[in-house]
C-alpha cells in the first residue's frame, strides 16, 4: 500500500491525496484488466480505451509515474475504500448504491446494458425470449442487478423468466461459456458488446433493445476530505477530454463508434 493511501493517525491534520502523490511521484490505482475493450492486458502491458484515456489525463501531472495493480473487479472497490490504492482506473458502472460511498467521476463511457447471444441462436431475438434460459454475467457487477431485474420483470408480466443466472469472476468466462453452449446469453454492457461481435460476428450477435437503463461507466475515488483534490483533478481531466474531442476519438479507435457523454455532471444513476 502507498504511504499517500496510509491512514492519517487520531488527532493529525489531513492530508491532500493530490500533493501526496505529487512528492512522491507515484499514484498507486486499482484496474480489472479483463474487460476489453476498456482495460485488457497485451504483451503483458495494460492497455485500452481507459489506459489511453489515463495517458492523456497524466500528461498534466509530468513527472508521476502511474503503479496499476491488476485484482479481480469483486476487489475493486472494497480495495479503494480499505486505502489500497489512491484511486480506480477501471469501468466502475454507476450505481445508487455506488454512488452514495464513492466519489465517481464524470462519464468516461456508457454501459447501458444488452444480452450477447450466439449469432446462429435462431431461438433468440428479442430479449423477452430469454424466459427459459440460462445467463451469464460477472459476479458483483451492475450488469448481473441488471440480469436480475429484467429477471423480475418477465416474471411480473407472467412469463416464466430467467432459468438459471451463473455468475463468473470474469467476462471472459461467460464468453467462453456461451461459445461451448453452457449458457444462452450474457449480460453485458452496449460498449462491451459492440467492438466483441464487430471481431466475431461468426460466433456472437446483440440481442435488441437494451434491457437496462440508461447508464454510465466512470472512475472511483474516495469520498473524503484528502481524496477530493485527487478526484477534482481526473473530473478536470475527463471534461478536458471530453470538450476537447480526445474522448470522442478514443471511442472511435476502440469501440468502432461514438456514443456522446456529459461534460459537466455524472447524470443521477437509475440502478
Amino acid at each position: 500500500m502507498s504511504a499517500a493511501a496510509a491512514l492519517v493517525p487520531a488527532g493529525a491534520s489531513a492530508v491532500d491525496l493530490l500533493d501526496t502523490v505529487r512528492q512522491k511521484r507515484e499514484m498507486v490505482v486499482g484496474t480489472e484488466a479483463q474487460f476489453a475493450p476498456f482495460e485488457f492486458v497485451k504483451d503483458g502491458k495494460i492497455v485500452g480505451y481507459s489506459a489511453d484515456l489515463l495517458n492523456v489525463i497524466m500528461a498534466d501531472m509530468p513527472g508521476v509515474r502511474v503503479s496499476q495493480q491488476d485484482v479481480p473487479f469483486q476487489a475493486i472497490l472494497p480495495g479503494l475504500a480499505a486505502r489500497k490504492f489512491d484511486f480506480v482506473i477501471t469501468s466502475v458502472t454507476v450505481t445508487k448504491e455506488r454512488d452514495a460511498k464513492f466519489a465517481l467521476t464524470l462519464p468516461i463511457g456508457e454501459a447501458t446494458v444488452a444480452l450477447l447471444r450466439r449469432s446462429k441462436d435462431g431461438s433468440f431475438m428479442s430479449p423477452e425470449q430469454i424466459s427459459g434460459k440460462i445467463v451469464g454475467s460477472q459476479a458483483g457487477s451492475a450488469q448481473l442487478k441488471v440480469v436480475r431485474e429484467y429477471d423480475k420483470k418477465l416474471r411480473a408480466e407472467g412469463k416464466p423468466g430467467i432459468k438459471e443466472i451463473r455468475e463468473y469472476v470474469s467476462f471472459d468466462e461467460a464468453y467462453a461459456d456461451l461459445t461451448a453452449g453452457r449458457v444462452d446469453a450474457v449480460g453485458q454492457s452496449l460498449s462491451n458488446l459492440g467492438p466483441l461481435v464487430k471481431s466475431r460476428p461468426d460466433a456472437y450477435a446483440v440481442v435488441q433493445p437494451a434491457i437496462g437503463p440508461k447508464t454510465y461507466y466512470a472512475w472511483a475515488g474516495r469520498k473524503d476530505a484528502d481524496s477530493a483534490s485527487l478526484v477534482k483533478f481526473f473530473n478536470d481531466g475527463i471534461a478536458k477530454a471530453n470538450k476537447s474531442g480526445k474522448i470522442t476519438e478514443l471511442q472511435q479507435k476502440w469501440f468502432g463508434f461514438t456514443t456522446a457523454l456529459p461534460a459537466d455532471r455524472l447524470p443521477a444513476p437509475e440502478l
